[in-house]
């Protein structure tokens, strides 16, 4: 009741009747042409609605004018597409039709209630009225008065309960079909898995760099060695670049700015993890074998991450304490272990704390189909992962 109490006072409204009025255009023009049948348009509009390209114009028209405020978003419920299939064609010559009867039924209440209300301000003021009234009797003067605001709060009232109407029958009909929600869902779904794939490379990249400048800091100062604190600043410089070349490349995906992103970081460049955590004081026993330069792209990407995650883990629980990485290239899968000791005094428990980056290696791993543990093993930490090649097309 109070949304009929407010609709005069609401823009879409007008915008709705509008959208109602817009068919009466090709009715007029017919009933110039022959007055007689008027039931003919109905024909006419057959052939266009299976113009693919009508229902793109459909589908525009009705978000501009019967949700005027949802137009900008997908909350409208109206596709603004051409038809791709018949179905969708047939939907639009029945959106036509209907389009057609309702407009009809508006014309009717916008033409016939504004007259009634013209003729009881006429009784009103004692004039007569003419032979053919649309008044279907004749009040007294008073009672004329009285009733002539009464039309035209009909018409505000069949002109909503229209808009409704013609609005709900467009989300039906013009709406987008099953397999277009489909596709939609599907972009939808890679949208959100790409945004959770920048957030796992923000995390391991940004975060590899800022524990490497951390523990590289803490131990020149610790130090106290001018070529120690050298080694430390080079160190942190190298990092903190190539942790900004990852954010940039990482922007340069959200800006969507069409320049293809800078190439991720592989297993073949891994001596730069290496090297980055030699630099921060872990004594790191590395032994890399197999063509790693030929594997398969998401694999060798994938791989160098968990590499990232897992060195960052142990610099961040554990500090400067020896390492040993074994990475092998087998025939059939890709085999990476990261074991380190454990410091005499820890602070933080490997594995403790947020666990968003032993859930990122796992995650990365089950992407590609293979798996990835961690856990104690011979009085230090483990992580191994076990990447297959063969499910990689």
């Amino acid at each position: 009741m109070s949304r009929l109490v407010h609709s005069p006072f609401r823009s879409v409204t007008y915008t709705r009747w509008l959208h109602l009025c817009v068919p009466l255009l090709l009715l007029a023009v017919w009933m110039f042409i022959n007055p007689r049948w008027p039931w003919v348009p109905l024909l006419i509009v057959i052939p266009f609605g299976f113009v693919p390209w009508v229902r793109l114009a459909e589908g525009l028209q009705a978000r501009f004018l019967l949700t005027p405020q949802e137009r900008e978003t997908e909350e409208s419920g109206i596709a603004a597409a051409p038809a791709a299939r018949w179905a969708d064609r047939w939907r639009t010559v029945l959106w036509l039709e209907i389009r057609l009867v309702v407009s009809g039924a508006a014309m009717f209440a916008t033409v016939w209630l504004p007259v009634m209300t013209a003729e009881l301000v006429a009784t009103a003021l004692g004039h007569p009225l003419d032979d053919d009234p649309a008044v279907p009797f004749t009040p007294a003067r008073w009672a004329a008065a009285l009733l002539a605001p009464l039309p035209l709060a009909v018409l505000i009232v069949v002109i909503v309960l229209l808009g409704e109407l013609i609005t709900a029958i467009a989300k039906r009909l013009l709406g987008p079909s099953a397999a277009e929600r489909l596709t939609a869902l599907e972009a939808r779904t890679e949208q959100l898995l790409e945004r959770t794939r920048i957030a796992r490379e923000l995390h391991d990249s940004i975060g590899h760099a800022l524990t490497v400048a951390v523990v590289q800091a803490g131990a020149a100062r610790a130090v106290g060695d001018p070529e120690f604190t050298d080694r430390a600043l080079v160190a942190i410089e190298e990092t903190g670049r190539a942790a900004l070349e990852d954010l940039e490349r990482v922007l340069t995906v959200l800006r969507e700015s069409g320049q293809p992103p800078s190439q991720r970081p592989t297993l073949a460049e891994a001596d730069r993890l290496l090297e980055s955590a030699r630099a921060s004081g872990a004594a790191v026993d590395a032994r890399l074998t197999g063509p790693l330069e030929k594997l398969p792209g998401p694999v060798t990407r994938e791989g160098y991450r968990i590499l990232q995650e897992a060195l960052t883990n142990v610099l961040r629980h554990c500090g400067p304490v020896p390492v040993r990485v074994r990475v092998e290239v087998a025939a059939d899968r890709l085999e990476l272990e990261v074991t380190n000791a454990l410091p005499e005094r820890p602070t933080v428990t490997p594995g403790s704390g947020s666990g968003s980056g032993l859930r990122g290696m796992r995650e990365r791993a089950a992407l590609l189909g293979g798996e990835a543990e961690t856990g104690p093993h011979k009085g230090g930490w483990r992580v191994r992962a076990r990447l297959p090649l063969e499910r990689i097309g």
